[in-house]
Order: structure tokens, then C-alpha cells, then sequence
């Protein structure tokens, strides 16, 4: 948007006019790390108008304005008419700030994104906002009820990214399980029309709750060819009390139904399944719980979280509270299981030849890309015509502290 209008992006020898902090407010420690950087670009760049966007504008819209630098704070559904308000910036006193905020309630604009960055992958938002209000999280507050894109407007958008020369699409949102909610469309509809882009050579579905992850969805992503053997599914937690405590839809009998579906059409697929420990109510013989249930589970890597207080949550009502020794003491077990896991998935494939979408050479000459179900992978010296394609890689040694295989071109 800046680039239409005329404005060029800093080098790093540049002051920059204008600093746009894109914000996250998931826990507390975001909150904190967005006002430090905040305040980072502040002190090294006096002149910069500063522009807040993102939850963390949209839950602390006043804190975000007060802030050393921050010339103007754009709520969630404001980021994309940041241009609109430049003007009102630069007719403005330095001093004086200005704030574009909707009510999270009053919320009703899909505001579409696809972005790519530095990376061999785009980003496509095809779903925003969430209508499930779980004990522990602020992201209702944030980003408002569910909404959604057309399905035209979506697929125009890929077929964007394939003319751009974009091989890879990962389809994300806040609830894209969600998609079409209030229409007669779903999520399968529109990975059906997606998969008929021509030029796009892989699709991957990111996190997607497991009540909303159907049959229907795995058994196509399985016989589709463009789209990769890969989930993300949030458990939260192992322990069905607890899954009653967070306000979750689903019970682990579910949650395990839908690993061993995946596994059954697609035993190589990777899944990665989020985690929360230390979450209030969660006493040692839950957690014990929550333990064994994740270590029966056969998946590719846990992420997770130690759980954070939000104000205004349910949670904040539970007992009992969890010290932050104890909160750490359980992550350390779990990141113990996840790295594992990891490795024992990892191992598998290790002989074996996947198909790679190479990405950009990096300093030393060598190029790293992801195999279809997503184990990093990282190919010493092939040749630069090998970017942003999709070649034959046999896998070699797994690297464990580093989360990558080495491997080589196959002849």
C-alpha cells in the first residue's frame, strides 16, 4: 500500500519516515515486547511518525497512543486505510497523536491479505475474527466476530500469487474452520476451488480447530495433489476436565479420532498440535493427564505454551493458580515429549527421497525448503535455477538442535 502511494521502503543506511509495528497481543509478554519495540523505534529513529496496528492497538488503543513516537494507532479492522490517515499525520503537531478504533463488537468488515515477504511462500488470509469464547483468551476482544472472503475473492487472489511466480499458499485466518459461517459455503468448498489454480503447486491449511476439521477435509487434502500432507490442530490440553475448564468444544475421544483418521489416509502427513500448560485450574494429577494423553498421541511436534493471564477472561475466575516455577517446570516436560516426537518423526523419512520446494540461497551457498509434510530440509551448493521449485531431495542426518535434515539433489 505504501509503495502505491509513493512511498519507498527504508534501507537499513535510511531514517525512516514512517514505522508501522503490526502488534500481537495473544499473552502478556506480546503486550510487553510490542511496547519495547515501540519504544526501541522511538529512541533510534526521534523524527519517525510511529503507527500501532494490529490486537494489541485493538485491545489498548489509548496505552498504544501514549507511547514515545506513536503518531497514530489503527485498529484491527483500520490497518488496511492506514494510507487514508496520512494525511491527518503530517497536518498534525508532533505531539499530537490520533486514533482510528472500532468497538471489537461492531466489527463486521473481512479485510483481504496475501502476503509473501522474503519467503517462497504466500500467505492468504481467508477468514478473520472468532466466535468461540474460550476461558483463557482474549482474540474475540481483539479481532471481533468470524467473518470471511468470498470464495471468488479468494481464489482471484491466488491466481495473483501464481502470475507473481508464487508456487506455495498457506491458507490462514483466526478460525478458518469458521470459513463461510453464515453462508451455504465451507472451508472444503473453497479448498476445492483453490486446488484448480493453475500455477499453484502446493496448498497447506494451518491451524484449524478439531471439531471444525471434518472427515470430508482429510480425506481430500489426501487425494488432492496440491495439498500438502500437513496439519496444525490445537489441543490445548490433554485432560478432559480441563478442556471443560478452557471452554473448548471438543473432548480428547474427538481430538483422538480425528489424529487417527489423518494417519489412516496419510501415514507420513505431519501434524504439529498447540499446547497450553500451567493454565489456572490444571492441578498435578490433571496434568498428569494431559501428559499421558499427549504422549499416546502419534503426531510430529507439540507447540507449546505456558499459559499467560489476560485481563477480562473467565479464567481469571479459576482455581487454583499455578506458581510460574511450577508453569515451567511442566513446559520443560512437555518441550521434552516434543522434541521426541520430533525427532522419532523425523527419523522416518531419513533414506528416503520427498519432493522439496527449494527457497532463496542463503549466505553460505546453501538453499533450505520444506518437503510436502514439512520437515525442513537443507541442500548444500544446488544451483540457483533450483530456487522456487519443487525438486526431488533424498534426506540425509537429522539434525536435532537445529530442526533440520541435510540432503541432496536426486539424480
Amino acid at each position: 500500500m505504501f509503495a502505491d502511494y509513493g512511498i519507498q521502503k527504508a534501507t537499513e543506511d535510511d531514517v525512516p519516515d514512517y514505522i508501522v509495528v503490526n502488534t500481537c497481543s495473544v499473552t502478556e509478554i506480546a503486550d510487553k515486547k510490542c511496547r519495547q519495540t515501540i519504544r526501541s523505534f522511538a529512541r533510534r529513529f526521534p523524527s519517525a511518525a510511529i503507527i500501532v496496528t494490529g490486537c494489541y492497538a485493538q485491545l489498548k488503543p489509548d496505552e498504544a497512543a501514549s507511547l514515545p513516537g506513536v503518531r497514530l494507532v489503527a485498529g484491527t479492522d483500520r490497518k488496511l486505510h492506514i494510507i487514508d490517515y496520512l494525511r491527518e499525520i503530517d497536518n498534525k503537531a508532533d505531539s499530537d497523536g490520533i486514533t482510528h478504533h472500532t468497538a471489537t463488537r461492531d466489527i463486521r468488515e473481512f479485510s483481504p491479505s496475501c502476503s509473501c515477504g522474503d519467503r517462497t511462500r504466500y500467505f492468504l488470509k481467508v477468514q478473520d475474527g472468532c466466535d468461540y469464547y474460550c476461558s483463557y483468551c482474549t482474540i474475540p476482544m481483539a479481532r471481533g466476530r468470524s467473518r470471511s472472503g468470498s470464495i471468488s475473492q479468494i481464489v482471484g487472489q491466488a491466481r495473483d500469487v501464481a502470475a507473481n511466480g508464487g508456487k506455495e499458499i498457506v491458507i490462514t485466518g483466526v478460525n478458518i474452520g469458521d470459513f463461510g459461517k453464515g453462508t451455504d459455503k465451507t472451508l472444503l468448498d473453497l479448498c476445492r476451488e483453490l486446488d484448480k489454480v493453475d500455477g499453484i503447486e502446493r496448498y497447506r491449511i494451518s491451524s484449524i480447530e478439531p471439531n471444525l476439521l471434518t472427515d470430508e477435509l482429510i480425506e481430500f487434502t489426501a487425494s488432492s495433489k496440491k495439498f500438502m500432507p500437513h496439519f496444525h490442530i490445537p489441543l490445548q490440553n490433554g485432560s478432559d476436565e480441563m478442556l471443560r475448564l478452557m471452554r473448548r468444544r471438543y473432548d480428547t475421544a474427538l481430538f483422538r479420532s480425528k489424529i487417527d483418521k489423518i494417519r489412516s489416509v496419510m501415514p507420513d502427513a505431519f501434524i504439529g498440535v498447540d499446547l497450553i500448560v500451567g493454565a489456572r485450574g490444571e492441578s498435578v494429577e490433571l496434568f498428569e493427564e494431559s501428559r499421558k494423553f499427549v504422549e499416546t498421541l502419534d503426531i510430529s511436534r507439540l507447540h507449546v505454551f505456558t499459559y499467560s493471564e489476560r485481563p477480562g477472561t473467565k479464567a481469571l475466575d479459576i482455581k487454583p493458580v499455578i506458581t510460574q516455577e511450577e508453569k515451567h517446570r511442566r513446559t520443560r516436560i512437555m518441550l521434552d515429549i516434543s522434541d521426541k516426537k520430533l525427532t522419532d518423526f523425523t527419523a522416518r523419512f531419513t533414506g528416503s527421497t520427498r519432493p522439496v520446494l527449494i527457497e532463496h540461497p542463503r549466505h553460505d551457498g546453501s538453499m533450505a525448503g520444506f518437503t510436502d509434510n514439512y520437515l525442513r530440509v537443507i541442500i548444500d551448493n544446488p544451483s540457483e535455477e533450483t530456487a522456487n521449485t519443487v525438486q526431488n531431495v533424498i534426506i540425509e542426518k537429522y539434525d536435532p538442535d537445529n530442526e533440520h535434515s541435510a540432503g541432496k539433489l536426486a539424480l
